[in-house]
């Protein structure tokens, strides 16, 4: 038997704020990333009873959004944008070397230590950078794949 999601008190007042009106289960799914960085299995049950949504709409709803994140993501984590104008500057080779650098292999996103977790975003906003990356919320631009290797570098030693 699963264990029970355990919720802050602003988290438990805002499902409870927001359980019966419309939208709710998006708006309720971003304030549980929010808090956990992801949502579990667990949590996805908790707001599916709170909320009196079947569990397969919960998880539907998160599937469908490439926001909502199913794994815990690494401590340091790696946006890789493949927006348009990174994407045809070589984003993917970005998204590449970083999973090759950090031993990441098909659908795994985060190492195993849990310090890296590395995956694509639609947009940064720094198109004329492109291809772009960030870590952490912190912005790299006009990179090839040997600059990898020196942004993963800082992050590994702090």
């Amino acid at each position: 038997m699963a264990t029970a999601c355990e919720f802050s008190n602003e988290l438990n007042a805002f499902i409870d704020e927001w359980k019966t009106k419309p939208g709710n289960l998006i708006m309720i799914l971003h304030r549980v990333q929010e808090e956990q960085g992801f949502i579990s299995k667990e949590a996805a049950m908790e707001v599916a009873g709170r909320t009196g949504n079947p569990l397969a709409r919960v998880y539907g709803t998160m599937s469908f959004y490439h926001f909502f994140k199913t794994v815990k993501p690494g401590k340091n984590r790696i946006s890789v944008c493949l927006g348009t104008a990174c994407y045809l500057k070589g984003g993917q080779d970005l998204i590449d070397e970083c999973k090759s650098m950090l031993g990441l292999s098909g659908e795994q996103i985060t190492t195993e230590d849990g310090l890296f977790s590395v995956e694509p975003v639609r947009c940064i906003g720094c198109c004329g950078l492109a291809p772009v990356l960030s870590v952490n919320g912190d912005v790299y631009g006009k990179l090839t794949r040997d600059q990898i290797d020196g942004v993963i570098a800082k992050y590994k030693t702090e």
